[in-house]
């Protein structure tokens, strides 16, 4: 399986989306040939275009009807769920319009099956959704991820009127998804876009540390001067991508809170999604005794983090920086001790075991249960799991 890093510095589109999984390597031809299997009145160009002197690869669906009709979901779903792609493409597909359409109702205060989609579910959108769902499947990628959105500001028109940027709609699908705005005065993120990845992406994150061997680049339909209307895909073998090497450290100094107060936080922290979090002894200004709280997290997770500091204790700011780090693959086994189910946590390095270390919860309970100390305990699972590995060879 693949991976597809989506540089959205541009904002992307669907038919961004398309020319770039395009230019990954599929043949156009083939391309053309199955989205024909939708029956749309449309034709497909895809050429060369260049985007700031750039190059990338332009697609451009052509509908062959004066305007197509606005569609509501079981227009949609007859659709898709009749054409000859494999059952994985159409529920993609299926979900991304679902989404769009939940995000339709709410803004417009409808209730599903009566909400209608007018540009987002016009002919050339059901092209760069299902022919999305299909490529990534042709080129076998298996997760999703992308930068923080760049959205771009001002007004654009719509069936509706004229609209802010982003519209309610697209606002409506990027909740909780890293958006900013620079470089023009227009719309860069589509609705169609939103939805996809909304739909797709697993996470969205600064340009993580992977090794990738393809690039595609996909333009947009207007060429700006200051910056390439492009979207690029970073594609590579899955096992060659990290999401979480990149990471964010955030810290507080507390020199007036209850220990019990703080006490309670680490807990919320981790439910929160911190990857570790701990407590240092510190010395502020007039020999004062404090507590500095350390928080490692991902970017995704910081917004959450920083605010459950400042509700959830006596801190009136925060500092944050990016760290590096470096982890070991991991992977958690159960063994039988004793007629009970223990977890072990086996680290490897290259391939190699390099520490296996024992669910500390686990062992409390085996020591309880037949009234051992911990460390008896914790060693006669370490025992146990020697026996399994040399039984297992």
């Amino acid at each position: 399986m693949y991976f597809a890093y989506l540089d959205a510095s541009a904002g992307l589109s669907g038919d961004m989306i398309l020319g770039a999984l395009l230019d990954l390597g599929v043949s156009p031809s083939g391309f053309k040939k199955r989205m024909a299997g939708l029956g749309l009145p449309v034709e497909i160009r895809i050429k060369e275009a260049k985007r700031a002197s750039l190059r990338s690869l332009r697609v451009n669906v052509e509908v062959k009807r004066e305007k197509s009709p606005p569609r509501k979901w079981k227009d949609v779903e007859s659709l898709i769920k009749p054409s000859p792609f494999s059952p994985s493409v159409k529920t993609k597909a299926l979900a991304i319009f679902k989404n769009l359409f939940m995000a339709e109702a709410r803004v417009h205060g409808r209730k599903f099956q009566q909400t209608h989609l007018h540009e987002a579910g016009a002919d050339d959108a059901i092209v760069d959704i299902v022919g999305t769902c299909f490529l990534a499947e042709k080129l076998k990628i298996g997760e999703f991820y992308a930068s923080p959105l760049n959205i771009g500001q001002g007004w654009v028109k719509t069936s509706h009127g004229l609209l802010p940027v982003p519209p309610p709609a697209v606002a409506e699908l990027l909740k909780e998804i890293p958006v900013y705005s620079a470089w023009t005065q227009q719309e860069l993120v589509t609705p169609t876009g939103a939805a996809i990845v909304s739909t797709l992406v697993k996470k969205f994150i600064p340009f993580p540390e992977i090794s990738y061997e393809k690039i595609g680049c996909g333009a947009g339909s207007r060429d700006f001067r200051r910056f390439p209307n492009i979207l690029r895909i970073f594609y590579g073998e899955k096992d060659k991508f990290s999401a979480d090497k990149k990471v964010f450290m955030i810290e507080a100094n507390i020199d007036d809170c209850s220990p019990q107060v703080i006490g309670s936080f680490l807990d919320k922290a981790f439910k929160l999604g911190a990857l570790d979090v701990f407590l240092t002894p510190i010395f502020m200004k007039k020999n004062r005794l404090a507590t500095k709280l350390t928080l490692i997290a991902e970017v995704d997770k910081m917004d959450k983090l920083i605010e459950a500091v400042l509700k959830e204790t006596t801190s009136i700011g925060v500092r944050y920086f990016p760290v590096e780090r470096r982890v070991l693959e991991r992977e958690s086994l159960t063994i039988n001790v004793l007629g009970d189910k223990v977890a072990v946590k086996r680290a490897t390095l290259a391939g190699q075991e390099v520490n296996l270390q024992p669910e500390y919860e686990d062992c409390l309970r085996l020591a309880k249960k037949n009234k051992l100390p911990v460390k008896q305990a914790i060693q006669l699972v370490l025992e146990e799991f020697s026996k399994k590995k040399r039984k297992d060879r």
